[in-house]
């Protein structure tokens, strides 16, 4: 069965980044697509090193539990990673992550190429826009396909469980959701 990756990149248990997520991946497995969510927290990704040791070994040298991540990556078929956005930005444990694993597929198999999926972003009040277009960058560079919905991936909420009233966003996170399924599902046929 197909299967999306869904990464976690806020530090907070129950928080509105994984909320965001749980309803995106309830939207997916509609479309007969398995999920899965990988949380960062409590892991300390660190930043590339550029030591190129990913094209001869087809791993990343740095042993953070990222390794890991990537294979699950790896045998999926497609990637959403969300954030929440504290000073307008996506966090930085997620764009070293992405970094890493962009250099791990660009320097072997390329294994991110044509994987369906996109970012999300959760803020209290801004920075949800750039924060998408920083995502974006990553899945453009890598030759994935991006879904989109009908607004921009972002949800309003400070306080755990303030997405839940962010209807308007619940509703662009969930058809996103059900876009990536579609995709899956029409791209495996």
């Amino acid at each position: 069965m197909a299967r999306v990756v869904l990464i976690n990149s806020s530090p907070r248990a129950g928080g509105n980044t994984e909320q965001a997520l749980e309803e995106c991946s309830k939207a997916i497995e509609r479309e007969n697509v398995e999920t899965q969510i990988i949380s960062l927290r409590g892991k300390q990704i660190a930043s590339c090193i550029a030591c190129y040791s990913c094209k001869k070994t087809g791993r990343c040298s740095i042993d953070d539990g990222l390794n890991e991540i990537i294979d699950e990556i790896r045998a999926a078929d497609g990637l959403i990673v969300a954030t929440p956005v504290y000073f307008g930005t996506a966090r930085g444990d997620l764009m070293s992550a992405l970094q890493r694993i962009g250099m791990v597929s660009r320097g072997t198999d390329q294994f991110l190429s044509r994987k369906v999926g996109g970012p999300i972003a959760v803020a209290r009040r801004g920075g949800h826009t750039a924060t998408i277009q920083e995502l974006l960058m990553f899945y453009l560079i890598n030759d994935m396909i991006v879904c989109g919905s009908t607004y921009w991936n972002m949800l309003f909420g400070g306080a755990p469980g303030e997405v839940q009233n962010d209807g308007e966003g619940l509703g662009t996170i969930r058809r996103f959701g059900e876009n990536v399924g579609f995709c899956i599902n029409k791209f495996k046929k």
